[in-house]
């Protein structure tokens, strides 16, 4: 461990790579602010898996972080609840947007073809997700959306791949740089 102090509330201790990251979530722009720390970071190919409770915001989050990939305001990021499946374009970055909730069982994924899309470098943004990890590809970074005792967000990983993005993401959020390229919460609406 680093005798380095943490610079946001709830950061664990530099060094500690395979320790959950808990980042507080008190507004709207704080989610934001989280998407767009973790959108330079993403690679094609990873799998970035959403959980919490219905309204927690996991929709929210994907549409800020979408934004923040460049998926232009013009294309709409809604859930895909009962579409399943919404493929959206990035600058530079096929990105698939899955919503997990209505499946039953894993054997419905391979109607959806995410595995597919994921190996041919397809960034995976799965709402509801955990249960089908491993048929995904695991290896995932899950992002969980907190609500009580406040609003935060507990960003975990499964794989060494995932345990590399969160130690960069931590190292984003130490350093501040998660304010650079702020949207205001209105970009993000559509």
């Amino acid at each position: 461990m680093s005798d380095r102090a943490p610079r946001w509330p709830g950061a664990p201790a530099a060094g500690d790579s395979d320790r959950p990251l808990r980042v507080p979530l008190a507004t709207r722009r704080a989610t934001i602010q989280l998407a767009q720390a973790l959108a330079p970071i993403l690679s094609p190919s990873d799998l970035v898996i959403l959980e919490g409770c219905l309204g927690a915001g996991k929709t929210f989050f994907v549409r800020a972080l979408g934004r923040a990939l460049g998926v232009p305001p013009s294309e709409r990021i809604a859930s895909p609840t009962f579409a399943l499946v919404h493929e959206l374009s990035a600058r530079a970055l096929r990105i698939a947007h899955a919503d997990l909730y209505r499946l039953a069982d894993s054997s419905e994924l391979d109607q959806l073809g995410l595995r597919e899309l994921r190996d041919q470098g397809a960034l995976l943004l799965v709402e509801w997700g955990a249960p089908h990890e491993s048929a995904l590809g695991g290896d995932a970074c899950r992002v969980t959306l907190e609500l009580h005792p406040a609003r935060a967000a507990c960003v975990t990983g499964s794989g060494s791949g995932s345990w590399g993005l969160i130690a960069r993401l931590d190292e984003a959020l130490r350093a501040g740089r998660i304010r650079r390229g702020l949207r205001p919460p209105a970009a993000v609406g559509a």
